[in-house]
């Protein structure tokens, strides 16, 4: 039985909806906001859309016909003829170009600039054809490069003001202790001898007892100036190294607040670069006023131990814990950890804590031994 053959009226329809379908494909290349190249597979460019025209700077007409490399860089054309040509065997009908680095794109006046692009490959007769369609990242790239030179200048500012400040404490503690102390030292001294000459005269007992409270005061004067020198820098720190450091700071803070201290694992002297002493003395010692302030705790546990090419320090309480919550809108916030954090970042190391509502507090600081041996972080 002979197949029924189409007549002319079906025919001509198919072709109206075929020029229809056409033509509403070409509407929407042209109105595309993105830059669409659809080429051969010898690579020879076969639509350019108007967006195309706009980002390259090439007319539609001159960049018909011409090789797809003529809008990639030198140094990247090679490769991506290969990629292009690998695309056409895998039988995948569309990827994203680039995923695991920048791409560029070459403008008629030789600029190059960032691009994002996919790739689609359809059947043309016995051949493929393969469109690429791409975008210009230029201010996406340069607003990136500009968050990343802000990030890296904040650290950096970040680690001069810090840098700064312990400076300025060493040099008032310096000046606390060698000016004003010895200045105090001397006029207790001048007190001492008046004292001594008021003896010889008997009319003297009320001037011998004004001296001697006067001498109480030098003496609480005294003691006030040697604290507070020690909490803008110990001199212990500086002398005898981080340990000392760290036990006189847990003996000092049980005195003041009547909170057990066990240091613990602190019997050998740990070998660090100045910087790193500091910084892990002023982790400990906000760790412990966190505790004074926060924690409601009646003991905590310091231990510092070497594992290898690192120290890792504990500073762990029994107090009330933290439920984790951010404080609400008004209440003041306590920058006591992201100080910490700062810190131990500053010397190539991490924090990690560990909190349960009524069951303390934990914080362990993980640190190199050796200065330059942390682990970086890459973009």
């Amino acid at each position: 039985m002979p197949l029924p053959v189409p007549d002319g009226k079906a025919a001509a329809g198919a072709a109206a909806l075929a020029t229809e379908s056409e033509a509403r494909l070409a509407g929407i290349i042209r109105s595309s906001m993105e830059a669409i190249i659809t080429v051969d597979e010898q690579q020879c460019v076969v639509l350019f859309n108007p967006m195309a025209e706009t980002l390259f700077g090439w007319k539609a007409e001159d960049a018909l016909g011409r090789q797809l490399g003529d809008f990639i860089p030198a140094r990247y054309r090679a490769a991506h003829e290969r990629h292009v040509r690998r695309f056409g065997v895998t039988g995948v009908t569309e990827r994203q170009m680039g995923q695991q680095r920048t791409l560029y794109a070459l403008r008629r006046d030789g600029v190059e600039f960032p691009i994002e692009a996919s790739i689609s490959q359809t059947p043309d007769g016995g051949g493929k054809l393969y469109t690429v369609m791409l975008r210009d990242t230029t201010e996406r790239v340069l607003a990136e490069q500009a968050l990343r030179r802000s990030r890296e200048e904040l650290q950096q500012l970040s680690d001069s003001i810090l840098a700064a400040r312990e400076e300025e404490k060493r040099r008032i503690a310096r000046e606390l202790h060698d000016d004003l102390g010895q200045r105090l030292s001397a006029l207790k001294m001048d007190l001492a001898m008046l004292d001594e000459d008021l003896r010889q005269t008997a009319a003297a007992d009320a001037a011998r007892a004004q001296i001697a409270a006067m001498q109480a005061v030098i003496d609480e004067t005294v003691g006030s100036v040697r604290r507070i020198a020690a909490d803008l820098r110990p001199a212990l720190l500086d002398e005898l190294g981080l340990v000392p450091a760290i036990e006189w700071l847990a003996k000092d803070f049980s005195t003041r607040y009547g909170i057990r201290i066990e240091p613990h694992a602190l019997g050998d002297e740990v070998e660090v670069p100045e910087r790193t002493g500091t910084a892990v003395y002023r982790i400990v010692q906000e760790a412990l006023n966190n505790v004074a302030r926060h924690a409601h705790a009646t003991a905590v546990e310091i231990a510092l131990v070497r594992a290898g090419d690192w120290y890792q320090l504990t500073v762990r309480d029994n107090g009330c814990g933290w439920d984790g919550k951010m404080p609400e809108r008004g209440r003041r916030v306590s920058f006591g950890l992201l100080g910490i954090r700062e810190r131990a970042r500053l010397i190539g190391g991490s924090v990690a804590i560990a909190h349960t509502p009524g069951a303390g507090f934990g914080l362990t600081v993980r640190f190199p031994a050796v200065a330059g041996c942390g682990e970086e972080e890459h973009a």
